[in-house]
């Protein structure tokens, strides 16, 4: 089971050479213990988080404050998950494991976000956290989101659908902080080549011209997290991790996955006219049902139904569970008293920052503690009778 192995204590201790998540599986597999029943008790878990993340500073707020903090999260998220297996919290009981992984995630969030200031025109602590900072401040919603926003796609693309290659030969903390410099390498690149930036009046923030509007490039991005969502969770690295030869594996996947995000917005944006957050929206509804059925509810499936059968069952119920989210959260969204961000807008942040990144802390940092109990091992790696 991906997301329920034995952690790492070792810093220094070398990956795998291809990540478990898009490595070979058996044709079937045994279902996994307590499943669904441990995906429901993980909504025990997963869902007031979600909620706190989505309303607790208002709808307002927590979009335009927690929203831009989650998403520089996130590719600490993916760091810690994928590339340090957990540590530095694998050196403590289980009990503390997630929550001081989360908590370093949190302090490595505000950094980032301040980075993400200073690009965009200056540090500025009440901009940050003030979801509303007036005139002469920089705040981090909307002007930060495309660097955040390309480089949790970048670290994700990298991570899953590049198989870390070739980071994974180094020791997890090194490959790891390199990953995470690569990504942000790349998303700086995009932003200050290709981005064009349009700051709220009366901002500091610093305009720039560039050939895609900030809003385009975070609605194809968010498509593009759709695919690797697709192949990487819910499908689990297929069709691509039935190819042998690495080169032609990772080649192909690439490809198929930015083509595939970058196809589907010119379908929405430009042949259907759809409007850009709204497309977000719906495909934020769509990477967090991809979480929920491929990570929450892991492997509910394998061994209950033929390959190609549960592929396509799973595939049928992310669309429908997408579709609920979808109608449930505009509902909110309507009975929001929201003034400073639309509905669509909200509904993103809801599905792509609150609901995801409380699957993926219960399940992949915390490891479904407390519903499931990961061994108890000393400082030395040992298991704790």
């Amino acid at each position: 089971m991906t997301f329920l192995e034995p952690t790492a204590s070792d810093p220094v201790a070398r990956l795998s050479a291809r990540p478990p998540l898009s490595a070979p599986r058996e044709s079937l597999r045994p279902a996994a213990p307590s499943q669904p029943a441990l995906g429901l008790l993980g909504l025990l878990l997963v869902l007031p988080i979600a909620v706190a993340l989505a309303i607790s500073a208002g709808g307002d707020g927590s979009t335009r404050v927690i929203g831009p903090l989650a998403t520089y999260s996130l590719p600490l998220v993916a760091m810690v998950a994928f590339w340090w297996e957990d540590w530095p919290g694998t050196r403590l009981r289980s009990s503390w494991s997630g929550w001081a992984d989360t908590a370093l995630i949190i302090a490595g969030a505000v950094v980032l976000a301040g980075i993400g200031q200073v690009v965009a025109g200056g540090l500025d602590v009440t901009g940050l956290f003030d979801p509303t900072p007036g005139p002469g401040h920089v705040p981090t919603f909307p002007t930060t989101l495309p660097l955040a926003g390309t480089a949790f796609v970048a670290m994700l693309q990298f991570t899953l659908v590049g198989e870390g290659w070739p980071l994974r030969r180094l020791p997890r903390l090194p490959a790891g902080l390199l990953a995470v410099a690569i990504s942000w390498a790349i998303a700086l690149i995009v932003v200050f080549t290709l981005v064009q930036v349009t700051p709220p009046p009366g901002s500091k923030a610093v305009a720039r011209d560039g050939p895609v509007p900030g809003a385009d490039l975070g609605t194809a991005l968010v498509l593009i997290s759709t695919w690797q969502v697709l192949f990487y969770v819910v499908w689990r690295g297929w069709p691509f991790s039935t190819i042998a030869a690495r080169a032609r594996r990772l080649s192909c996947a690439h490809a198929v996955v930015i083509a595939g995000g970058t196809l589907t917005y010119v379908i929405a944006h430009d042949l259907l006219g759809l409007d850009d957050t709204r497309v977000a929206a719906v495909a934020g509804c769509l990477v967090a049902a991809g979480l929920v059925i491929g990570m929450l509810f892991e492997d509910w499936l394998s061994g209950r139904l033929s390959t190609h059968a549960e592929r396509a069952t799973l595939l049928v119920l992310t669309l429908a569970l997408a579709a609920l989210l979808a109608v449930v959260l505009g509902a909110t969204a309507d009975a929001l008293p929201l003034a400073r961000v639309g509905p669509d807008e909200w509904v993103e942040h809801a599905a792509l920052n609150a609901l995801s990144i409380s699957i993926i802390l219960h399940v992949a940092i915390g490891r479904r503690w407390p519903f499931l109990r990961p061994p108890q091992r000393s400082r030395a790696g040992r298991p704790l009778i």
